[in-house]
């Protein structure tokens, strides 16, 4: 049995075939590409009882991911993060089956370690020796340091205003670290003429197709975690939107397998009201978005004001009858709050703002009481101490202790 089924990668567009053992970045006509494997040769060999004993890791469904060689494999654990009930917020939403996939306990403190070990382990197997990318932070932070494990040089760009300690991981793993004061998509410019002059390999979003396959693993260990049945609801929170991307092709690629019915869980696109190009687009029934102007929400990693695979977002939510929903920072802050107070987890403002969207999907009838949904939480809260402001009383040596 082989280690990979990779077969090729393909334009989503045009359709247009591509090898999957030299570097590929963006189709011919623009796009991003997607991998492909051979499922139905991978279908005799492969059942869910083939994962009894494996690694605990995202490494366990190594078939359905892009490296041929074990030995090329990079990794520091991650993977197969817990899918918690949250039943006292479920319940003060009126929801009885609600679930967080926390993603804020996996390596560099995001779910951004998923794409990284995939895409940086196929880098290495490509013989990559320098990467280059835009980040709004936990992104650039995941690929630096898991490109520093790799032997891979890594260079960096990202917002001013990107939360600081996702700037000092990338600097002390030894990345070259440029800030510049605007938003992604400036550094988004900035990175490409620079792999243009050094020709470096671009590991932008979606430029190269291997972050996807590294994302798509949450919404296997969903499936997993949940005995191979469907939830009815999964909530992402989407700036770039690969994770969205890449949960729909997992799902698909398990039906393909026939390891689930083919009755898909209906996909939930979050964004801020201050940046809300999917929603827009959604709303208005358009295949893709607009870049949105003037871009600005304390959910830092969702502030993308137009994401390169926006229609691939939108098709998700189309074919799954999902929708797109956007929430104000006040109600998001709020929620992080009462998540951290009812539940004892402190989450990222990104991940509140999925949690915000599933009270409001449930109080317009959207959601049903009766639904399993699943909250995705994309990192730690720990990573942005900035969105949490509180009075605390300091007390002289031997004064009586306050009590709220």
């Amino acid at each position: 049995m082989k280690f990979s089924y990779i077969s090729h990668l393909h334009c989503p567009k045009c359709q247009t075939k591509y090898g999957s053992d030299v570097i590929q970045q963006l189709c011919a006509c623009g796009s991003p590409l997607l991998v492909d494997y051979d499922l139905q040769e991978l279908k005799k060999h492969w059942t869910p009882a083939s994962l009894a004993g494996r690694s605990n890791d995202l490494w366990r469904y190594h078939e359905l991911l892009p490296v041929v060689d074990p030995e090329n494999i990079v990794t520091l654990g991650e993977g197969m993060t817990p899918l918690l009930p949250m039943d006292r917020i479920g319940s003060a939403m009126g929801i009885d089956h609600l679930w967080m996939k926390d993603e804020g306990i996996i390596p560099t403190g995001s779910f951004k370690a998923r794409g990284a070990a995939v895409g940086v382990s196929k880098a290495k197997e490509l013989a990559v020796q320098e990467l280059a990318m835009p980040t709004n932070g936990n992104a650039g932070a995941a690929w630096a340091l898991y490109a520093a494990r790799a032997g891979i040089q890594a260079s960096i760009v990202m917002p001013v205003e990107a939360p600081v300690i996702t700037r000092n991981e990338c600097a002390i793993s030894g990345a070259n670290l440029n800030l510049v004061n605007g938003l992604i998509s400036d550094a988004g410019k900035i990175v490409g003429q620079a792999v243009k002059e050094y020709n470096l390999y671009d590991a932008s979003t979606l430029k190269e197709p291997y972050r996807i396959e590294g994302k798509k693993t949450m919404g296997l260990e969903i499936i997993e975690q949940l005995d191979w049945k469907l939830p009815d609801v999964i909530l992402y929170p989407t700036g770039g939107g690969v994770g969205l991307i890449g949960i729909y092709k997992a799902l698909q690629e398990l039906v393909e397998l026939g390891w689930i019915e083919n009755k898909l869980p209906r996909l939930v696109a979050v964004q801020a009201k201050g940046c809300a190009p999917i929603v827009k687009a959604w709303e208005e029934g358009k295949a893709d978005s607009q870049f949105w102007e003037d871009s600005t929400t304390i959910a830092f990693g969702i502030n993308v004001p137009k994401a390169l695979g926006d229609f691939l977002v939108l098709e998700a939510i189309y074919k799954t009858g999902g929708c797109a929903i956007a929430i104000d920072d006040a109600e998001l802050l709020r929620e992080q709050a009462d998540v951290a107070r009812l539940e004892g987890v402190f989450i990222c403002p990104e991940g509140a703002a999925t949690f915000s969207a599933a009270r409001k999907l449930r109080e317009s009838g959207w959601i049903q009481q009766n639904e399993t949904v699943i909250a995705l939480n994309t990192g730690s809260g720990i990573k942005y101490p900035e969105t949490v402001q509180v009075e605390v009383p300091v007390l002289e040596p031997g004064e009586r202790m306050t009590r709220g």
